[in-house]
C-alpha cells in the first residue's frame, strides 16, 4: 500500500477552525487532497464561499461546507457547535486553528481579554460541546495548534485577563500555553476512549499574523520575515497529526516538524492544568 493510500482521508469528516487563511487554508487545502470532507470555520461568509471554491478547484473535492462563526463570543461557538450538530452524526478530526495577537488589550462582548477567549477559551468551549460526538467517532482526534511562543508563557490566575497588566506577547504566551495544558489535561481524561488530543507549533509562518501589532513588536515582525515560513510548509504538521496512521493512538503529545518535541515546565504541570480546566469550564459555563 503506497504512503497516499495509508494516509487518505477518504470518508472522514474535519472540522477546522481559521480556515479562511494561513496555516488553516491551507491546512484545509492539504486535507481536501487526501479526500477529507472538510467543514471550514470563519467569521467570514464571503471568505469562506472564495476559499472553499479555491479548494475544490485546485483539488477536484467536492466535499466541502462551512460554518460561520466568531470565536470571540462563546455564544457564536456555541451555535457552531449546535449547527454542526444539526448536519453531522460524525467528527472524525477537529482542528481548533484559529488564533491571533493584538496590539493593545480589548475584551470581547462577553467581557473576556481577546487573545485568550480566541486562541483558548473558544477552542475549550468547541471540543467540550462536542466531545460526545467525537467520542461516538472514536478512533478520532483533536488536534490543537499552540505554538514556540508558549515557552514564555505563564498561567496568571490572579490576573488572567489582563486586567491589571497587559502586554500583547504576554498575553499571546499565556494563551499558547493554555492550550498545550488543555490538550495533555485532554488527553488524561480521555484516556481509553479512543479520542487523541495532540498539539504543535507550525513554525514561524509567514502570513497576516501580527499585522495589527503596532511599535517594536511590528518592527521585529517585519524584521523577522526572511526567517520565516511560508503557509504550507507551516500547516504540515496540522495535516501530518490529522491524517498519519504513524501518530494513530498517540495522545498528549507536543509536535513541530512532524517530530515529538519537549514543551516547557509549566504545561507539563497538572495542578495548574486541572485549575485552569476549571476555571475556563466557569469561564465558559460548561458543565
Amino acid at each position: 500500500m503506497t504512503e497516499q493510500h495509508q494516509d487518505s482521508m477518504n470518508g472522514k469528516i474535519v472540522l477546522i477552525t481559521g480556515a479562511t487563511s494561513g496555516v488553516g487554508r491551507e491546512t484545509a487545502l492539504g486535507l481536501s487532497k487526501k479526500g477529507a470532507t472538510l467543514v471550514l470555520v470563519g467569521r467570514s461568509r464571503e471568505k469562506l464561499d472564495r476559499v472553499m471554491s479555491e479548494i475544490a478547484e485546485q483539488t477536484g473535492n467536492q466535499q466541502l461546507d462551512s460554518l460561520v462563526c466568531d470565536l470571540t463570543s462563546m455564544g457564536s461557538v456555541r451555535k457552531l457547535a449546535t449547527d454542526f450538530r444539526a448536519k453531522y452524526r460524525r467528527l472524525d478530526v477537529l482542528i481548533n486553528n484559529a488564533g491571533e495577537i493584538v496590539n493593545g488589550r480589548r475584551t470581547t462582548v462577553d467581557g473576556y481579554e481577546y487573545t485568550l477567549a480566541l486562541d483558548h477559551l473558544s477552542h475549550f468551549l468547541l471540543t467540550t460541546l462536542l466531545m460526545d460526538i467525537l467520542k461516538a467517532s472514536a478512533p478520532s482526534r483533536i488536534i490543537n495548534v499552540s505554538s514556540s511562543a508558549h515557552m514564555f508563557g505563564h498561567i496568571d490566575f490572579n490576573d488572567l485577563m489582563g486586567e491589571k497588566k497587559y502586554k500583547a506577547m504576554r498575553a499571546y504566551g499565556q494563551a499558547k500555553l493554555a492550550n498545550l495544558l488543555f490538550t495533555y489535561e485532554l488527553a488524561r481524561r480521555l484516556a481509553g476512549t479512543g479520542v487523541t488530543a495532540n498539539a504543535l507549533h507550525p513554525g514561524v509562518v509567514r502570513t497576516n499574523f501580527g499585522l495589527g501589532m503596532k511599535g517594536r513588536w511590528r518592527i521585529l515582525l517585519m524584521l523577522g520575515k526572511p526567517f520565516t515560513i511560508n503557509a504550507r510548509k507551516g500547516a504540515e504538521t496540522s495535516i501530518y497529526l490529522a491524517s498519519s496512521p504513524e501518530v494513530t493512538g498517540t495522545s498528549g503529545k507536543y509536535f513541530a516538524k512532524k517530530k515529538e518535541k519537549k514543551s516547557s515546565k509549566e504545561s507539563y504541570d497538572e495542578s495548574v492544568a486541572k485549575r485552569l480546566w476549571n476555571e475556563s469550564a466557569r469561564l465558559t459555563e460548561v458543565q
